[in-house]
């Protein structure tokens, strides 16, 4: 073999290891409805006779979209949000049970009042941790309960997070707005008739703040 053919085919062999890796950094994910009702998940095309098809492209540049289709099809129908507090065993028991089954979610944190009523809004309880898959609770540890509710929602039984994964930090269940800081500052001598706000006490340590663990 020449030197120029040695050239093209080195060219040849490098364009197609680049559609490989394109391909494989943005999968596809298919969902549609069967004649039975039943709703499919997949990252293979549904039959030529399907004809209501959704599709969602994720993204493997990014850890965080870069799931196994199974688990990705999981996330997408059934979210996962963990409600937990400061001082709370349970809460740090379910958030090491998620972790370590490989189930992805969103946690949310429960310190100042008004994160307190957003909990009794969502749960209309106080009790944590409180578990949402989808719009299905589940207040108080149950690691057994917790693992039939995920399985029967479709998470696999078995970790498959990539190992770059990461999850995403905590944030408060009822978040200030962006320009409440802003609004807060006054000043003496501004408007006589305004009066200045004051700072709301700090939450009270959990032991007292009427949360059930």
């Amino acid at each position: 073999m020449n030197r120029q053919s040695t050239n093209i085919s080195l060219r040849v062999s490098f364009v197609f290891i680049s559609l490989l890796m394109t391909a494989s950094a943005q999968a596809q994910l298919y969902k549609w409805v069967g004649p039975d009702g039943k709703i499919t998940y997949s990252d293979v095309p549904p039959p030529a006779s399907v004809k209501q098809v959704q599709s969602k492209s994720y993204d493997g540049g990014s850890p965080a979209n870069n799931l196994p289709p199974e688990l990705a099809a999981a996330v997408a129908k059934n979210p996962v949000i963990l409600y937990t507090a400061a001082n709370c065993t349970p809460c740090n028991e379910g958030r090491v049970f998620l972790k370590g089954n490989g189930i992805p979610f969103s946690e949310k944190t429960v310190k100042t009042p008004e994160d307190a009523d957003k909990l009794q809004q969502v749960s209309g309880d106080t009790q944590l941790p409180l578990l949402v898959i989808s719009n299905v609770k589940f207040r108080g540890l149950d690691t057994s309960e917790w693992r039939a509710a995920l399985s029967k929602a479709g998470y696999p039984e078995t970790d498959q997070l990539p190992k770059d994964y990461r999850y995403a930090a905590a944030e408060s269940a009822a978040p200030a707005p962006a320009t409440a800081a802003k609004n807060d500052t006054t000043d003496d001598n501004a408007t006589p008739n305004r009066k200045k706000r004051k700072a709301p006490p700090p939450p009270p340590a959990s032991a007292e703040s009427g949360f059930r663990f």
